[in-house]
């Protein structure tokens, strides 16, 4: 059985809230709700940016987001695999090949505004966007404004291990992103909090970090 000291989150959760880190993630927010007026090129660069950070860290994934920018959508397949190589990339070919494919639901990106809520959203691009699991999807929803998934990485998952939430799970199936994210739910509802909001608040209690 899990026991888990949801006050003592809560508490720390208050106090984020009631300092300078509550408008920094204000701001980072209303950075991801302007994406909804944005071009689709726009739109796949951020989902490249998403399909990079698999395996990889979040800010690697922004200094090569920036280095290769229009290049997500105009280099061919090698070229587009060498510059991610010469960027010190993990996985250069594969995720090469990934983006590559993704261009051709390039100009379906904006539509996803047209769906009931992020949830039904993410279940077309898991089903659509190879390399997009709900992490990732997820993280690329939140990123364009959707406030109602949750991005659950081991950052995370330590956090809700910590305070007794969850046991870590050794592997993470949909079914258990699911649960997890049910609990988030709870804990952003009594937070009043968004689940987008909710994911930056424990990131930065995590690693002391306000990112993307």
């Amino acid at each position: 059985m899990v026991f888990s000291n949801s006050s003592e989150l809560h508490e720390l959760l208050e106090k984020l809230k009631k300092s300078g880190i509550a408008e920094k993630i204000s701001r980072r927010m209303r950075v991801f709700s302007s994406f909804r007026n944005k071009s689709n090129a726009k739109l796949f660069n951020e989902l490249c940016f998403c399909l990079l950070t698999a395996n990889y860290s979040a800010e690697g994934g922004m200094k090569i987001q920036k280095k290769i920018a229009n290049g997500f959508l105009s280099f061919s397949l090698s070229e587009l695999a060498d510059a991610l190589k010469n960027c010190g990339y993990r996985f250069p070919n594969t995720r090469a090949s990934y983006i590559v494919e993704a261009r051709r639901h390039k100009d379906f990106l904006k539509k996803l505004f047209e769906f009931k809520n992020g949830k039904d959203a993410r279940e077309w691009l898991v089903k659509n966007i190879k390399g997009l699991g709900y992490k990732e999807a997820s993280h690329f929803l939140r990123n364009i404004g959707f406030r109602d998934v949750a991005i659950i990485d081991f950052h995370i998952i330590d956090v809700l291990r910590g305070y007794g939430f969850i046991r870590k799970p050794k592997t993470l199936t949909r079914k258990r992103y699911l649960a997890i994210e049910k609990k988030l739910e709870k804990i952003a509802k009594e937070a009043k909090l968004s689940l987008g909001e909710l994911d930056l608040y424990l990131w930065y209690l995590e690693t002391g970090k306000i990112l993307k």
